[in-house]
């Protein structure tokens, strides 16, 4: 069995998922990233399908939890149960212990649920009582939501948003792709492909994305980027951190290695900047009053900056 290659993993989650590629791909930059992805978009867009083909393209664990406003903490993580019988506390761990855990409608379950998956996403590990339970690794949290001015959504908390390394807006498909989609669906259930790839291939090119060289201009770009997040907008109470520049680094690398490349171009940059950075600044209010997107006030910023 010859080695699987990103590009291979992409273009079979894309038999399952028609259209959509910026979603597929984004879901394999951020699985070599190492980092997490954050889908919005109204129901019935395949956010759900594309991340269960993902998990079954890899055939590793996969873990589905339905965020709901009477979920607790420790239905995601886990809990200390006690043992009658030998009179002691056993640990149950929570769907959080998978190699792709799908996080269905983040925003319908309030903040404190939500923030237990903060030491999970970054640490990548989960405290129960008085242990800490590292996770499977390769590890992954899809989350998936709705526009937040829907019925019943919660605003997602900002320090848990930074935590997503890319987050995609999901479109309506073009009439042509939703006529493929009637072909596809109306008959029969197509169902994902498993064993695409192994979860030592999602490893190796780890190792082969930290090997891809990033220019010192193309650095100096990536800085100037984030830093004119920062500048005094009208729309912007605060820019994006430094985790935004380390972010834009490690999905520029990935992007190179699908595309074949051993080296990152700016172009890689600037494609993936609205993505990276539009959920990690906070905005004033006069955004919404003007009723501009946040992803069109990014793009705008980014194709101000000069690339090398």
């Amino acid at each position: 069995m010859s080695a699987a290659t990103p590009r291979s993993l992409i273009d079979a989650i894309s038999q399952t998922i028609v259209g959509q590629r910026e979603v597929v791909e984004s879901l394999v930059l951020a699985l070599i990233a190492d980092g997490h992805v954050l889908l919005e978009g109204p129901p019935g867009l395949a956010k759900t399908l594309a991340c269960r083909s993902l998990a079954a393209a890899l055939d590793g664990t996969f873990k589905r939890v339905q965020f709901t406003p009477d979920l607790l903490p420790a239905d995601i993580t886990g809990t200390r149960v006690f043992d009658q019988r030998n009179a002691e506390f056993s640990t149950v761990l929570g769907p959080i212990f998978a190699n792709v855990v799908l996080a269905d409608e983040i925003n319908r379950a309030p903040a404190k649920v939500q923030s237990a998956l903060l030491e999970a996403m970054q640490e990548r590990q989960v405290t129960i009582g008085p242990q800490t339970h590292a996770l499977p690794e390769p590890f992954m949290v899809l989350a998936t939501m709705n526009p937040i001015d829907a019925d019943g959504t919660y605003a997602l908390p900002h320090a848990q948003l930074d935590r997503f390394l890319l987050k995609v807006n999901v479109t309506f498909p073009a009439a042509q792709e939703e006529l493929r989609i009637l072909e596809r669906f109306a008959v029969g259930d197509t169902r994902p492909l498993h064993g695409v790839a192994r979860l030592t291939d999602v490893l190796d090119w780890r190792a082969q994305a930290h090997s891809v060289h990033l220019d010192e201009k193309v650095k100096r770009y990536i800085v100037d980027l984030v830093a004119a997040t920062r500048d005094g907008h009208d729309y912007v109470e605060f820019g994006a951190s430094p985790r935004a520049s380390l972010a834009l680094a490690f999905t520029s690398r990935a992007k190179a290695l699908v595309e074949g490349r051993d080296f990152v171009l700016p172009d890689d940059v600037r494609a993936l900047a609205p993505s990276v950075l539009t959920h990690r600044i906070a905005y004033t209010h006069r955004l919404t009053i003007d009723r501009v997107r946040p992803f069109d006030f990014v793009a705008g910023v980014v194709e101000r900056v000069p690339a090398p």
